[in-house]
């Protein structure tokens, strides 16, 4: 008897079947292709970056046509160049904060994060490649921001008793604090759109958290102002690119780490919420 042997060969698809996986590097591409896809997010970095150097020249101005007439502003008058530079921190904070939201929540809005999360099935590398793609993104434009409207406030405010340079004490610490200050905003952006997977329920406690708070505190006594007030995310922020500091606000380090702690917050919240519940 002879045996039939029979051989089996493989199918080409199988043979050219390429072998893919997932890692941070690849994650991380895709959030910034993703990213720079949206329309929204070359208006909101544009606005973002508009606020801080129009805002900024718009209060040099105004402070140096003050002391041209003879009429300053008590509220400009004991304004820095600095000062002057960031007055549209506030202004940049809400259009990087928002957009940080639309990075997250709205993929939930579209139904695009099951795409995503069938191609990352972990999970978690998403909300970090995230955070991480938009807070860089958010700290390089606001970085810029702040340093162009120093360049230029200080040359308008030149001669007067605001003027100050490179050179002096605490402004280039102050400047780059400021950019960080508006990357983090971004980073807590991100984290409460994957929190609450909501844009007007992001947006809306961002601008809260920012805004509303620190002057509903303001209603309360002085004593429980004393204790509360300064570690607010807004005032925490603050102390990090403020010129000078009084009894009443933190340094530059600790409100770094107080806001930093915010973050790490708001990141947590949104780690929990991705690993446990569906989307």
């Amino acid at each position: 008897m002879s045996a039939l042997t029979t051989t089996t060969e493989p199918s080409p698809a199988a043979i050219a079947r390429p072998v893919y996986r997932v890692t941070g590097r690849r994650v991380i591409a895709s959030e910034w292709a993703k990213l720079w896809s949206l329309r929204s997010t070359w208006i909101t970095l544009g606005l973002g970056l508009l606020f801080l150097v129009a805002f900024g020249l718009i209060a040099a101005s105004r402070y140096k046509s003050g002391i041209d007439s003879g009429h300053m502003d008590r509220d400009f008058a004991s304004s820095t160049a600095v000062s002057l530079s960031l007055f549209g921190t506030n202004f940049a904070q809400l259009a990087l904060g928002v957009l940080g939201v639309l990075v997250t929540a709205g993929e939930y809005s579209t139904g695009m994060i099951r795409s995503t999360l069938a191609a990352v099935p972990r999970r978690l590398p998403v909300l970090w490649a995230k955070a991480a793609v938009f807070g860089l993104v958010a700290l390089a434009i606001a970085t810029f921001g702040v340093f162009v409207a120093f360049l230029v406030g200080s040359h308008i405010v030149s001669g007067t008793p605001a003027a100050m340079g490179f050179s002096h004490s605490g402004v280039v610490r102050s400047l780059l604090g400021a950019g960080l200050y508006l990357g983090l905003v971004g980073v807590i952006g991100t984290a409460l759109g994957a929190l609450l997977r909501s844009v007007a329920g992001g947006i809306s406690v961002l601008v809260a958290a920012l805004m509303l708070i620190p002057g509903l505190v303001s209603l309360l006594p002085s004593s429980w102002q004393d204790n509360i007030s300064p570690y607010l995310p807004s005032n925490a922020g603050e102390s990090m690119f403020a010129l000078t500091h009084d009894s009443t606000s933190l340094s530059p380090a600790s409100g770094l780490l107080v806001f930093l702690g915010w973050t790490a917050l708001a990141l947590a919240g949104a780690a929990y919420r991705l690993m446990r519940s569906d989307v």
